[in-house]
């Protein structure tokens, strides 16, 4: 309820809000006190609950009575009549000579004026002295006597004040007397006769109600409609109390929020410096206990039972409850049975008047009495990381299983701060190794140097073989996540070997044996350049069934280095088989498995299972805060993208695991991830964007011993080419091709460079060079038997031979293509075959071969490609149309589902892709289906698929 007796923020005051009823009783008691019979007001409330500024407003407002005021103060509370003297002697003061005499009467009074000197006679001449002191002024106008803090009183001015009431009876005076809560008042008989009942009324204020924050907050913003939802968040973060609740508002404003519903998360971390001020100085007033309370509730939280509360103090619980009520009354406690602060702003301004040292050993005795209490182990951990190293061996303990529990709740982050301080703890040698490895497998979430760091310190000093196992896979899979991690190839060589040798010499755990030597033969293909000699598999390969996770990993390890020989796809799949079977959650526990089954089904053109795996994982580290993992399964779909002819879906995908991984520090699979951003803009035709990430790169270049250069350089000549410098594009792909000698890859389905390198041989008119590259590369491509390597291999010995062996080999190139997923590669080779057709005069074909590549080119969003096939299809006399069958798959998946109502968030969640992946889809299908929004998808969709069963 809004008084009626308002003053805007502007002029000074602010606007009494929700005080109507105990305004009415003011008005009430001062009735009484006109016909001229003395009361008393009682005002109590916690400080800062308004009582001042009720009595100030209604003073403002009532001119009927002089009104005199006084504050007392405890360090006042022995000087004799200072309350009278600070009540009257302003009165005295302003006065003139003559009005200074008729108002004293004679010089006996004046002698009795509190402070000008002593006070002879007896009871009746005191009682005549203080009646003619009160009345001379309430003879001309009723007095108001407001008392401020009256439980300082100095006793004097106390005893004063009850012999007005009692022999004055006919004087017009009201004495209000402003106090805290009864419970912080001592008893005091004198006291207790000034506020009896018969003449005193009591009035308690309380918290304001959010519709008194809502007329304020109205009042702040000059009018300003605030939203409810703010008004109500400002009332639960200042629990309604009026000194809180204007600092904060008032601050707000300051900070230009507004009072809307967007501003009301940040209202809750809103801290007036004024405020904190006056918080201090209340802090102040309290008693040792009241302090100590404050400080323990500031570092164990607001609710704390009181046993533990007495437990950090060292106090009773009786004890500890009365000073509980000192902080009410001083206006920093709630009046709930649990004790808590009334304001975020308290606490923070407890805790700042603790010193580094103080706060220090604070935390760690509230540590230890939340241990010793049986508390959670991460409130624990909290007080750990605050406090100072503590005696005993019970801290490190508890940090490690509050680490391990902030890593299955997805907050490495929280889990690695817990770690660390574990280190700090008091040296113990048994748990230093341990810990350092769950550092590093907190660290490996998030940051992969760091990870590589913490994981070779735990080499050191652990000496469990299982222990020695998970740090050695973790620092492999560090290497690769963060390439330049600083840590020596060599020394990670040695130390696999030396692992190796124990395994073997010990001869005990086979499954530890195989493990180690998976790691090294991994580490030996990661840099060829290292490899001090080939891996060779063990005799009893073909034994292996996959059943424990060693096995699976060594028969993935061998059959991704079968891929990359050369074998025969028949046996790859074989080894495929039986390594993925079972693949647990991906961890730096079961890497490189999910590496080589992952790349080794890319390869293998199995893009189907390739999705789902990459599904399984997704769902698998979904929450769980390994952002490192996260970019590297975005690495993997955005290769499996570009594979599947998905350019779109591959440029955004490489970037947004570029934006992961740089959130997380140095991005994984960097290099790669280029790659493919300049493959995908080239077939955009975008070739200025291909060269700003190439030109990005960082200055030292690519490793050069790393797995990933060759792929870069073919991607490099492939931009190289398109920018004219078709010799340059060459001296790359010759590059590549060593790199890949090096680390035994041959298999162009790995990398197809020979024919890249032919296409520019040819344009160079060195067709014999061409042939031979060619001729190569279609050997071995029918040798892997993967239909892509080889219908890629012929469609370039076409274009290299002539006559009617260029289109029996270019027929014979888009054949194998069509029964696979190689949507880029079949664009691009009925794009030769549509021209060869076109120059033996077979205008017809060419043009139906030609429509269907630029289909295709299309639909892959391959820009460049599709213009290529557009212009020739114009040179063969056709043009190109829109219609049935533009649709990339993920378009279709995308569109379906839009079509049937749901929205771009539920597609991507159901689809397991990103929101902007989405939106990139449904543009393209909107623009090859010629409609403006998704309220047209319905019919759209409808009619492309019976034009697609027509052109069937």
């Amino acid at each position: 309820m809004t008084s009626g007796r308002q003053h805007g923020p502007g002029d000074g005051h602010w606007p009494l809000i929700g005080r109507d009823d105990e305004l009415a009783s003011l008005d009430a008691v001062a009735g009484h006190v006109v016909t001229g019979r003395p009361r008393v007001v009682l005002l109590e409330g916690p400080a800062g609950i308004g009582k001042s500024a009720l009595v100030s407003a209604w003073c403002r407002t009532d001119d009927r009575f002089l009104a005199l005021r006084a504050r007392c103060h405890p360090r006042e509370e022995q000087t004799a009549f200072g309350v009278v003297r600070q009540l009257f002697q302003p009165v005295i003061a302003s006065a003139g000579e003559e009005a200074r005499k008729a108002l004293l009467a004679d010089e006996m009074s004046a002698r009795q004026v509190p402070g000008t000197g002593p006070a002879p006679g007896g009871p009746d001449t005191m009682a005549a002295l203080l009646t003619g002191l009160v009345q001379r002024p309430s003879a001309q106008q009723p007095l108001l006597l407001v008392i401020d803090d009256v439980q300082w009183i100095d006793p004097p001015s106390l005893a004063w004040l009850v012999r007005c009431l009692r022999y004055a009876d006919t004087c017009p005076v009201l004495i209000v007397a402003v106090t805290p809560t009864a419970d912080f008042r001592s008893p005091d008989p004198l006291l207790a006769e000034l506020l009896h009942p018969s003449h005193c009324r009591t009035i308690s204020l309380g918290p304001l109600g959010v519709l008194d924050v809502q007329r304020l907050a109205q009042a702040v913003w000059n009018g300003e409609h605030p939203d409810p939802s703010f008004c109500a968040t400002c009332h639960a973060t200042t629990n309604g109390h009026p000194l809180f609740l204007r600092a904060v508002l008032h601050h707000a404003r300051l900070g230009g929020l507004r009072p809307t519903a967007e501003f009301q998360d940040r209202l809750r971390r809103v801290s007036p410096p004024t405020l904190r001020r006056e918080i201090r100085h209340r802090l102040s007033q309290g008693a040792p206990e009241a302090v100590g309370l404050a400080q323990a509730l500031a570092l164990l939280g607001d609710g704390s039972p009181w046993h533990l509360l007495a437990a950090h103090c060292g106090r009773g619980e009786a004890v500890l409850r009365a000073a509980a009520s000192d902080l009410r009354g001083l206006g920093l406690l709630r009046a709930d049975t649990a004790p808590s602060f009334v304001h975020e702003a308290v606490r923070d301004t407890v805790l700042e008047t603790m010193s580094a040292e103080e706060l220090g050993q604070q935390q760690a005795s509230a540590a230890h009495v939340s241990y010793l209490d049986g508390r959670s182990d991460e409130e624990v951990a909290a007080h750990l990381l605050a406090a100072d190293p503590v005696q005993g061996t019970w801290a490190v303990p508890v940090l490690r299983r509050a680490a391990d529990e902030a890593l299955r709740r997805g907050a490495p982050d929280r889990a690695a701060s817990s770690l660390r301080c574990a280190l700090r703890q008091p040296p113990q040698a048994a748990e230093k190794g341990p810990v350092l490895l769950r550092l590093a497998v907190a660290t490996s979430c998030c940051n992969a140097v760091q990870a590589a760091s913490y994981a070779t310190g735990a080499l050191e000093l652990l000496t469990d073989a299982t222990g020695r196992r998970e740090a050695l896979s973790l620092l492999t899979s560090c290497l690769l996540l963060a390439p330049g991690s600083g840590v020596a190839r060599s020394e990670v060589d040695r130390l696999l070997g030396e692992e190796h040798s124990r395994a073997e010499a010990q001869g005990a755990d086979r499954e530890l044996e195989l493990r180690a030597g998976v790691l090294r033969s991994w580490a030996e293909y990661e840099w060829p350049t290292a490899r001090t000699a080939a891996p060779t598999p063990p005799a009893d390969l073909d034994h292996l069934l996959g059943r424990t996770p060693a096995e699976r990993q060594l028969l993935a390890l061998h059959a991704f280095s079968a891929l990359r020989a050369g074998r025969p796809a028949s046996s790859v799949r074989a080894l495929l088989d039986r390594a993925s079977g079972n693949l647990r959650v991906l961890s730096h526990e079961t890497f490189p498995l999910h590496y080589f089954v992952a790349q080794s089904l890319l390869h293998l053109d199995e893009l189907g299972t390739a999705d789902r795996l990459r599904v399984q994982l997704t769902q698998g580290i979904a929450g769980t805060g390994k952002r490192l993992l996260e970019g590297s399964v975005a690495a993997f779909h955005a290769a499996s993208a570009l594979r599947r002819g998905d350019v779109t879906e591959a440029l955004d995908t490489a970037q947004k695991a570029l934006d992961l991984g740089r959130a997380a520090g140095r991005p994984p699979y960097a290099t790669t991830l280029d790659a493919i951003r300049i493959d995908a803009l080239l077939l955009q035709g975008r070739v200025d964007a291909a060269e700003h990430v190439a030109a990005g790169r960082p200055t030292e270049g690519p490793d050069q011993g790393a797995w990933e250069t060759p792929l870069f350089l073919m991607s490099l000549a492939a931009l190289r080419t398109a920018q004219g410098d078709i010799r340059t594009g060459l001296s790359l792909l010759h590059e590549c091709g060593q790199h890949l000698d090096a680390a035994g890859t041959v298999s162009p389905a790995v990398s197809p460079w020979r024919s890249r390198a032919a296409a520019g041989h040819l344009a160079l008119g060195e067709t014999a060079t061409a042939g031979e590259l060619v001729e190569e590369e279609l050997d071995l491509a029918r040798r892997c038997e993967i239909p892509r390597a080889v219908g890629t291999a012929l469609r370039m010995a076409g274009k290299v031979a002539s006559g009617g062996q260029r289109i029996e080999l270019l027929s014979e190139a888009t054949s194998v293509l069509t029964a696979t997923p190689a949507r880029l590669e079949l664009s691009c080779a009925l794009h030769d075959l549509g021209g060869a057709l076109l120059h033996r005069g077979d205008i017809a074909g060419a043009r139906r071969t030609l429509r269907r590549g630029w289909t295709l080119a299309v639909g892959c969003g391959a820009t460049a490609l599709a213009s290529r096939l557009r212009q020739r299809l114009r040179d063969a006399g056709g043009r190109a149309g829109k219609g049935s069958g533009l649709l990339t798959p993920g378009e279709e998946r995308v569109s379906a589902l839009a079509a049937q109502g749901h929205s771009n968030k539920e597609i991507a969640e159901r689809l397991v892709v990103s929101l902007r992946a989405v939106e990139s889809h449904l543009t393209g299908a909107y623009r090859k289906l010629g409609i403006t929004g998704r309220y047209e998808l319905a019919a759209a969709l409808a009619a492309s698929a019976t034009a697609a069963t027509g052109a069937g």
